[in-house]
């Protein structure tokens, strides 16, 4: 790894998982074990137009484009979705399940990484509209549920949500457009095996593309 991607990396990946073998991955190994497959990659949706605000009374609300009702992705959002998405194809990252949050700020983040189909799931929901689908501590089961479920074999699953989400459900607070990859345990758990930037993703691939 060249020196100003080490250090790029070595800042914006964080590795905390409890194992010590994954402890004490570095940013290679991380990329080589995402592309043997069996992980789960969370990422918070991309930047987002804060002068906009969230007004949701029914389910249906919760997918609106409509900027004017609910935040959206800022341009810069959008463009760090597409850097991200073209970081993981360009390191040959296998990709089966992508699963959002119905939000379009969500939807939109995994539309744009274009790394396959995208499915809307309601486990994965905003904790501010949790009361629509059952409430908090559903939805946060739910998430979990799914942190602790093994991809197909040889894939890895992409899911794009919330940061409140994440920092109920797992032990991390993302930023916007951030990745934190999660391992299943096979134990009905997860853990938390690294923290990626789109600017870490960019400097892998720009190190790494096969």
């Amino acid at each position: 790894m060249g020196h100003a991607t080490r250090l790029l990396v070595t800042f914006a990946l964080l590795v905390f998982a409890s194992a010590p073998a994954v402890a004490d991955l570095a940013g290679e190994e991380v990329l080589d074990a995402l592309r043997e497959g069996g992980f789960n990659i969370y990422f918070r949706h991309a930047g987002t137009d804060w002068s906009q605000r969230d007004d949701i009374a029914e389910l249906d609300d919760t997918a609106s484009c409509d900027g004017d009702r609910v935040r959206q992705l800022s341009e810069a959002g959008r463009a760090e979705s597409e850097a991200a998405g073209r970081a993981i194809r360009a390191l040959g990252i296998p990709v089966g399940e992508i699963l959002s949050s119905p939000y379009c700020r969500c939807m939109d983040t995994a539309r744009l990484m274009d790394l396959g189909e995208v499915t809307a799931t309601e486990d994965l929901m905003n904790l501010r509209a949790a009361h629509l689908v059952g409430g908090r501590d559903a939805v946060v089961a739910r998430a979990r549920a799914l942190l602790a479920s093994a991809p197909p074999p040889g894939t890895n699953r992409i899911l794009v949500a919330h940061g409140n989400l994440a920092t109920a459900a797992t032990p991390v607070y993302p930023g916007e457009a951030e990745g934190v990859v999660f391992r299943p345990d096979g134990r009905g758990g997860f853990e938390s095996v690294a923290r990626l930037t789109v600017e870490a993703w960019a400097a892998l691939a720009a190190e790494f593309s096969r």
